[in-house]
């Protein structure tokens, strides 16, 4: 059986390609010149299973979407504390690279605004590290986080670091209150090349779903980062991701994220996926129109906004076995994203033999709509397939049980 999401995803895609608003960053001459056209997404869930559509092999630099992913590597090496004392976590309610600090403290507000980033990249690999040596160790990290060798675009370093003016004076003020000990010039220059590492929406997918696992890549099985590590990173992520906006982001869409200025769009959702996109067309506030547009589809179609989502733990295919000329599918759980999908995944894996194909349904306690068609659409796949399928459904959670072929799936009370 072929699974429907990639479709799905293409699809979603569609949805937003004609809408050309917005432009490409302009302040940064690399990224001036790119193409504005590419449109990919990508899902990565806890079991490892990667859904993609569109442009998805296109490299882009990773840019601001590197800062949550540093500020974790800087709590998993010189850990919470020192952290703490260098860089806040509440929302600025300010542009991202607004020159300002904090008025007590004078540290930077979070580590999502610019301030805070370079602050930050300053703890990693300790205050007399080079700036090679660090670059390399977050490096090192994203490309764990991703599951590849991932590279720097030296060109892309090149145009930001020819007008950085902003952040080298951003760095300036951090070395006037003691916030850093590095030379501005460095510190930026660190900062501008781990935000020149080049990924595509696949790899970004996959580091979100790390974060959301607790830090376990679920490719590779790596356990790249502490639990605790990532559960502080997604919690600034859901306040000061998407900086001035976020509290309208979280209320709209419900999912930590964080956007780059190349393009790219960062989602996690905590147990459960990472979800990224590309479409480099800018809004006034630096994020990819096409690509929050996509997020916002998929919140709203698969019932992914954090105060909404079903609950999901465990597999939510029970068992399956086979009886005689029928093979039982037992689920449980919710039905949601997550738990269809390992429906249509498990069932994709599994080589059926039989003439007659029953879901039982009795231990599934809610669905959602995205949820059922997913279900429904599998089982339309398994009919293709050859097989005849039928229903245990006694609560009625599949609704109708109507196809897109306008038949519908027979019920049954075999078990």
């Amino acid at each position: 059986m072929e699974i429907p999401l990639p479709h799905y995803l293409s699809a979603t895609l569609d949805r937003v390609r004609e809408d050309t608003s917005g432009a490409v960053a302009d302040y940064i001459p690399e990224l001036a010149a790119a193409d504005p056209d590419p449109l990919a997404v990508a899902l990565c869930t806890a079991t490892g299973h990667v859904y993609s559509a569109g442009d998805d092999g296109v490299e882009f630099s990773i840019q601001s979407i590197a800062k949550p992913f540093a500020y974790a590597v800087a709590l998993q090496e010189v850990g919470v504390e020192k952290v703490l004392a260098t860089v806040g976590m509440e929302p600025s309610g300010e542009a991202f690279n607004e020159l300002s600090l904090d008025g007590g403290t004078h540290r930077p507000v979070n580590p999502m605004i610019n301030a805070g980033a370079i602050a930050v990249s300053q703890l990693i690999n300790g205050e007399d590290s080079t700036v090679d040596d660090r670059v390399e160790l977050l490096r090192h990290y994203f490309s764990r986080l991703a599951g590849r060798d991932l590279r720097i675009d030296e060109r892309v370093t090149g145009s930001e670091l020819a007008t950085a003016d902003r952040n080298l004076a951003l760095a300036h003020m951090l070395r006037s209150y003691g916030i850093i000990a590095d030379t501005a010039e460095d510190a930026v220059a660190g900062y501008v090349r781990e935000c020149s590492m080049l990924v595509t929406v696949k790899d970004l997918a996959v580091m979100g779903a790390t974060l959301a696992l607790g830090g376990r890549q679920p490719v590779t099985g790596d356990q790249v980062l502490d639990p605790r590590v990532c559960r502080q990173v997604q919690s600034v992520m859901a306040s000061a991701g998407m900086y001035d906006g976020a509290g309208k982001w979280m209320a709209g869409v419900g999912i930590p994220a964080k956007s780059g200025v190349a393009g790219g769009l960062l989602g996690t959702l905590p147990g459960q996926l990472g979800i990224a996109t590309f479409s480099p067309r800018l809004d006034g506030s630096g994020n990819s129109v096409r690509g929050a547009e996509v997020f916002r589809i998929l919140s709203d179609d698969m019932g992914l906004h954090l105060m909404s989502a079903l609950p999901s733990r465990g597999s939510a295919v029970r068992s399956i076995r086979s009886r005689g000329l029928a093979t039982v599918i037992r689920l449980q759980g919710g039905l949601g994203f997550t738990g269809a999908e390992d429906f249509l995944s498990t069932v994709a894996a599994h080589e059926l033999t039989t003439t007659r194909v029953v879901v039982d349904m009795r231990r599934v306690n809610d669905t959602n709509s995205f949820g059922r068609a997913m279900v429904l659409e599998g089982l339309r796949r398994i009919r293709e397939d050859g097989h005849r399928v039928a229903v245990i459904d006694p609560d009625g959670l599949l609704g109708d049980r109507r196809l897109d072929d306008g038949t519908q799936v027979e019920t049954s009370e075999d078990a």
